[in-house]
């Protein structure tokens, strides 16, 4: 079982910065990414970024240039940066761990979410 920890969000005016973190605990079998998305009311949930073990970075169009998502592998710790804010950005970011078991199956682990709300 793998426990994922967030914290670091919160409010702030437009064009601010925040920056959230995910501790994963526990013994993540075969790594396929560590992420985060998030999801607004009304909307589905939709993908923030993502960061392989090698280092991969995939991003949502409308984070790109704005958000940088990086990895501390020695804590097992993901990092999102989240600069220039917009109200629209508001949302329970989430973090993911998404794994391959011992017999290949995908598995998601989640996060319990966090509130970034974006306003002045």
């Amino acid at each position: 079982q793998v426990q994922l920890v967030e914290s670091g969000g919160g409010l702030v005016q437009p064009g601010g910065s925040l920056r959230l973190s995910c501790a994963a605990s526990g013994r993540i079998f075969t790594l396929k990414h560590m992420g985060w998305y998030r999801s607004a009311p009304g909307n589905q949930r939709e993908l923030v970024a993502t960061i392989t073990s090698g280092g991969f970075t995939k991003y949502g169009d409308s984070v790109k240039g704005r958000f940088t998502i990086s990895v501390n592998d020695a804590k097992n710790t993901v990092y999102l940066e989240m600069n220039s804010l917009k109200p629209e950005d508001t949302a329970v970011y989430s973090c993911n761990v998404a794994e391959y078991t011992d017999d290949g199956t995908p598995f998601d682990y989640w996060g319990q979410g966090t509130q970034v709300t974006v306003s002045s």
